[in-house]
């Protein structure tokens, strides 16, 4: 018969590896939850490395189909461009990205300007900033036509 003494250590040992597991199942539980919390403000505050597609030219529009005194946005990799013809029926492009706060710029066609609407900047015909807080001006593009007259292509490229 055992001993009252070796039966009191058995049970005391099963108490101890059911508390172990109990803790190690809570502790991993709380890690969890807390992992599930940082990781993602982790990824939010540390954006992953991917860098802007680098493409040197874009076809930004058909010659024909801008008027003068006319402009029209597109696409110059992952931002936006404005390709303008001015009363003249000259082509220029620029970069659509208002100086101040990133806000995309547009042709006002009645005063000749490009215009951000979200502080009211001002930017003329030359990407020149001449009122409101822009405080540079817009970045050029070069402009070259390319295919047969009538049916020209607008390339725009990266001076």
């Amino acid at each position: 018969m055992p001993s009252p003494r070796t039966v009191d250590m058995a049970s005391t040992d099963g108490r101890l590896e059911r508390r172990k597991f109990l803790d190690m199942l809570l502790a991993t539980g709380f890690v969890s939850t807390i992992l599930a919390f940082v990781y993602p403000v982790w990824r939010y505050l540390i954006p992953p490395a991917t860098g802007e597609p680098t493409i040197a030219s874009v076809v930004a529009a058909k010659a024909s189909e801008l008027k003068p005194n006319s402009g029209v946005i597109f696409k110059f990799g992952g931002k936006p461009g404005i390709l303008v013809r001015t009363p003249e029926g000259e082509l220029r492009a620029f970069s659509a990205i208002c100086t101040h706060l990133d806000c995309t710029v547009q042709y006002k066609g009645d005063t000749s300007q490009l215009w951000c609407a979200c502080h009211n900047g001002i930017y003329d015909l030359g990407g020149n900033n001449v009122a409101g807080p822009p405080p540079r001006p817009l970045e050029k593009f070069v402009v070259n036509l390319r295919g047969e007259p009538g049916n020209e292509d607008v390339v725009v490229s990266r001076a």
